[in-house]
């Protein structure tokens, strides 16, 4: 499902005025209000306006759209020793990149939607339960036949991840078909949230779907493998917002080899970025680890952003938090640089604690924090 130019530049007028008739839609265009008329009997049809004075979108809300599961994180009490049994201490949560991120941003007060799948089991009811109680709307959090997906975590003594297993059969078995019933409410996001836990086909309907109805829309690829497969997906004529993958991923989404790149100026790590820009990505936000991150937009250049000072307790979370925070400040209108900051301080504000998620996470809490220098280049 796609849009013409005249009905994309008509549905620019209604978000500006929901209540604007066809005869004030056609003077502002310089056409007929009949062909007007035409125009809006269209994008009714194809789902992309619900009627008159119901605009596109809740300018406000966000809608994540992804992995939910149990997270079940192990921490060695020493450095770890391979192939062998290591004391330690165990902690079971609520996790899943998307669930992760929906609980950043309502945590933050931003008004948000959860579409996931999860099991007809405890394990499930409990998820529900705890993200509910976050503040995520969960209506939308498909019940299917497969057990409540686990992230199981390994942690060494300073908190960095040593490996992972990720069982995500219920995730891997959601379909197209279990989205219908949210077309409206992903046709009213304010911004769409995307993980790459989703199949090619989600992906490739959610994002269809977007690009039909002008929404803005955010995807973390998770992982290398994960981005490999997201890769196709990437179009000029199917245009996403932003894309926000560590160096490993960005590779993958290129098709490129940057196992030599180290920080944002590398050459390789550029020609990556400058490929995903020509696919369609306007803003492409490299996450750097310790040495920060790159934000580069299109025809607009790059930003290099130092990471603030954290004590890390344990890693688990940071980039969740990161792109969470960036989409709550994006809401707000701040522009994506600032955005990005604001990012930054709340990933380093999560690794100080324990938690995936941080449960005391305010706006004043990263905007106190917010105090890391920042490096512009061109």
């Amino acid at each position: 499902m796609t849009l013409t130019r005249r009905e994309r530049e008509i549905l620019a007028l209604l978000r500006r005025d929901p209540l604007a008739g066809a005869q004030s839609i056609a003077d502002a265009l310089g056409t007929t209000r009949a062909a007007v008329n035409v125009h809006l009997s269209n994008l009714g049809k194809k789902g992309a306006i619900l009627g008159r004075g119901y605009i596109l979108r809740q300018e406000h809300a966000v809608v994540v759209i992804g992995g939910a599961n149990v997270d079940i994180k192990v921490r060695s009490l020493a450095p770890v020793a391979y192939r062998t049994s290591n004391p330690g201490r165990s902690h079971t949560s609520p996790g899943g990149v998307a669930r992760n991120i929906a609980e950043n941003l309502a945590r933050l007060g931003t008004p948000t939607h959860l579409i996931a799948a999860v099991g007809q089991d405890a394990a499930g009811e409990r998820l529900l339960s705890e993200t509910q109680a976050a503040g995520v709307r969960v209506e939308q959090v498909h019940r299917g036949p497969h057990p409540t997906g686990t992230y199981t975590a390994v942690l060494d003594a300073d908190g960095d991840l040593v490996v992972a297993i990720a069982d995500m059969a219920a995730t891997d078995a959601l379909a197209p078909e279990h989205l219908h019933t949210a077309r409206e409410l992903i046709g009213n996001a304010g911004l769409l949230v995307l993980d790459g836990n989703l199949s090619a086909r989600v992906l490739s309907y959610v994002l269809d779907l977007a690009s039909a109805t002008g929404v803005q829309t955010l995807i973390d690829p998770v992982s290398v493998p994960k981005a490999a497969l997201l890769a196709p997906l990437f179009a000029a004529g199917r245009p996403v917002f932003a894309v926000t993958p560590n160096v490993a991923e960005l590779g993958a989404l290129a098709g490129r080899d940057l196992d030599g790149a180290t920080d944002a100026d590398d050459p390789e790590l550029l020609g990556a970025v400058a490929a995903l820009h020509e696919r369609g990505v306007r803003h492409v936000w490299v996450r750097l680890g310790a040495r920060g991150s790159l934000l580069s937009t299109l025809d607009e250049g790059r930003v290099g952003l130092e990471a603030p000072p954290a004590e890390v307790r344990d890693v688990t979370g940071a980039g969740d938090a990161m792109l969470g925070a960036f989409a709550h400040a994006l809401l707000g209108g701040a522009d994506p640089v600032d955005a990005a900051r604001y990012g930054h301080a709340a990933a380093a504000l999560t690794v100080a604690t324990p938690a995936t998620v941080r449960p005391d996470l305010t706006p004043r809490l990263i905007e106190d924090a917010l105090d890391a220098p920042l490096r512009r280049t061109t």
